[in-house]
């Protein structure tokens, strides 16, 4: 069985309904906001999750640094690897791409349909996902740009840069396929700009669709990793 390493970063943040859904995986979930150390290497497989802090809070997330270090390392030797939210900032920052804190056209909130570019239709892992793809989503934090030699494989009518692959097997998404209604409202609760209500309704109205299809990047994940173990 292959070995996916998550990188949690706050309990309120964690793998969610991925953790059934990844269930072909061993998972080894790593907690540096409690004093665990981020890996130097990323085992069979990564799995970087979100936070309420951004990519560049290494004050706030002293295990950041490690954390970028751990995606580029990913990268460089063809892990597969999955950043959802803030991992997908992080892996942005560590493989020389950019990110805007407090972007300018705002927090983009509910359910996001997020259309597939005509370069996902022959990506490993995306292609012939649901299009639109039902992306839950919280982020006021963007990728502006992406690192040299990405492949741009997703957008919104807000944030151009929905998902995108760097090098051949490390990925990342903006959104979060992986949340589920309890979690994400507790995310809402937080945000005094946000209609709570207004949002967790859009996700209630929209979950079953939400999480078909977030099962379906996550089966596909799995089989990625399934297959480089072979």
């Amino acid at each position: 069985m292959s070995t996916l390493l998550v990188v949690e970063h706050e309990p309120g943040c964690p793998i969610d309904r991925f953790e059934r859904w990844l269930a072909g995986l061993d998972l080894l979930v790593v907690r540096p906001h409690k004093g665990e150390d981020v890996p130097s290497s990323p085992a069979g497989a990564l799995l970087v999750l979100g936070g309420s802090m951004s990519a560049h809070d290494d004050d706030i997330a002293p295990w950041l640094p490690a954390t970028r270090e751990l995606m580029a390392e990913a990268v460089s030797t063809g892990v597969p690897t999955l950043g959802i939210c803030l991992g997908a900032q992080l892996l942005a920052v560590a493989c020389g791409g950019g990110v805007e804190v407090g972007a300018a056209p705002g927090r983009e909130c509910g359910v996001v349909d997020v259309r597939w570019r005509a370069e996902a239709a022959s990506d490993l892992l995306v292609a012939g996902l649901q299009d639109p793809f039902p992306g839950p989503s919280l982020h006021a934090d963007a990728v502006t740009e992406l690192p040299a030699g990405a492949t741009w494989l997703a957008e919104t009518d807000v944030y151009a840069h929905q998902a995108f692959r760097v090098g051949a097997s490390a990925w990342c998404v903006q959104f979060h396929p992986e949340v589920s209604l309890p979690t994400f409202r507790a995310w809402a609760e937080e945000l005094p700009e946000v209609d709570t209500d207004a949002v967790t309704a859009e996700l209630a109205a929209r979950d079953a669709e939400v999480a078909s299809a977030g099962r379906s990047l996550a089966l596909r994940f799995a089989q990625v990793v399934a297959g480089r173990r072979r």
